[in-house]
């Protein structure tokens, strides 16, 4: 047996910023090296690819992985359960200083290579990996790691199970359990199940939503309010704009599919809708309807507005970036009057997402929207359904992993202690079978 250490690098204090190191004797493997954006939005101007990491850890922007410095062993693997920037957006700034291969699934590492790509401050130099689901790869005699498929609301999301002489580590931040996907498959209970019944020594899982009862809807529920929003509506010779979270494939793909109902033309403005949706096209994860249209620059961007509005806005269903009401983005620019696309009384807005909840991304969607309805815009809000478990989908993974030890991460303190409680119903004791660690802690088990 070796012994085993959890050390709390970020995101346990916050949502974001995630990183988490698992210490088996000697050898550590990294789970996630993500960024915590509402930091960055605060700077406006922050280009993130050009700012040195110690000043972006001063920020509070990434993870303050310092701390390694004082643990005794070797980073063998970093491990990236999923796309979303907060948790692989500091990898470019981070993953240099380990000799190491950085590991994903194969859509979640064809993201970190892009990320890579852009980074212009450091040279990263490490190999990244592509591992699908299922797969075992051995990092060493200590440690192999297992990607295991789960729904969120980004394609290709894992838990990772890290093999080791002491049983199962499982991390599992960031999932909800889906029975009714909208784009890839069911998660894969029975292989959870199986891990349960060979031993899990301990749970590392996100606690963000754990506050809300009962269970998370099915992205299937999603694509039914999206459709009831966009056919839903008599009066249709109006505008209407969508707006959603430019990684959340399978929305976009429902948004696109009720295009083609209303016989509209879709329409994705947007850099990172550019970025992501066109990577799922070229990968193969879903298929490119003959007359969508996919614009990321700048000035393509103007030009295809331009052509909407001389073709006629009834023509269109644009998806564009901006539901938080983040400067810069497309609804942000349209409605301060930078983009010509002219909003006229009647015209309908969907936000097909919920406001993430910080004091900042609440003003700049209070500011967006304020000013859409002096455009005279009507707004459908929350048309959405959230990628993180609710608190009965914690208590059936707990039952269903069975773990021996529970670590909430992914979130503050107050949705730690949240997630505590539950546990406890379940049979965990807190300080002895459920643990709560702040930024910076390592948790021997």
């Amino acid at each position: 047996m070796k012994d085993v250490g959890i050390i709390a690098v970020g995101g346990y204090e916050e949502v974001g910023r995630n990183m988490t190191a698992i210490r088996v004797g000697k050898d550590i493997v990294v789970m996630d090296m993500g960024v915590r954006l509402d930091r960055i939005q605060i700077h406006e101007e922050t280009e993130i690819e050009k700012m040195h990491s110690l000043d972006l850890i001063q920020m509070g922007a990434i993870p303050d992985d310092k701390i390694m410095n004082n643990v005794d062993g070797n980073v063998i693997g970093i491990v990236c359960s999923h796309g979303h920037l907060d948790h692989i957006g500091a990898v470019p700034k981070l993953a240099h200083r380990y000799k190491c291969p950085v590991i994903g699934t194969p859509f979640t590492a064809e993201l970190i290579k892009q990320e890579i790509e852009s980074e212009r401050k450091f040279d990263v130099a490490n190999k990244v990996n592509a591992l699908p689901c299922g797969q075992i790869m051995e990092l060493s005699r200590n440690i192999s790691i297992e990607l295991i498929r789960v729904q969120h609301s980004i394609i290709d999301c894992a838990f990772v199970a890290v093999h080791t002489p002491n049983g199962v580590i499982l991390y599992a931040c960031d999932f909800k359990i889906d029975r009714t996907p909208v784009v890839g498959e069911v998660p894969d209970f029975k292989r959870l199940k199986q891990i349960g019944k060979e031993g899990v020594l301990a749970m590392i899982t996100e606690s963000t939503n754990v506050t809300r009862s009962g269970k998370t809807p099915s992205e299937k529920v999603a694509r039914d309010l999206v459709w009831d929003a966009l056919l839903g509506t008599e009066e249709t010779e109006s505008g209407v704009l969508v707006t959603t979270f430019s990684s959340h494939i399978a929305r976009l793909k429902s948004i696109i599919d009720a295009a083609e109902k209303m016989n509209r033309i879709p329409v994705l403005l947007g850099n990172s809708m550019e970025r992501y949706y066109g990577t799922a096209l070229k990968m193969g994860y879903v298929k490119k309807p003959d007359n969508l249209r996919i614009f990321g620059y700048r000035k393509s961007i103007v030009k295809e507005v331009k052509r909407i509005m001389d073709d006629g806005k009834e023509k269109y269903l644009p998806i564009i970036t901006g539901h938080q009401g983040e400067p810069g983005a497309i609804l942000g620019r349209i409605a301060s009057g930078e983009v010509d696309y002219k909003l006229e009384s009647g015209d309908k807005i969907i936000f097909s997402a919920n406001v993430i909840p910080n004091q900042l991304n609440m003003a700049n969607r209070y500011s967006l929207e304020t000013k859409l309805k002096m455009k005279g815009a009507r707004i459908y809000d929350n048309v959405h359904v959230s990628g993180h478990a609710y608190k009965e989908d914690h208590w059936e993974l707990l039952r269903m992993v069975k773990p021996e030890h529970v670590i909430p991460a992914h979130g503050t303190l107050e949705m730690h202690s949240a997630y505590a409680e539950m546990a406890e119903d379940t049979g965990y004791e807190f300080g002895q079978t459920v643990h709560i660690l702040r930024n910076g802690q390592e948790l021997s088990l």
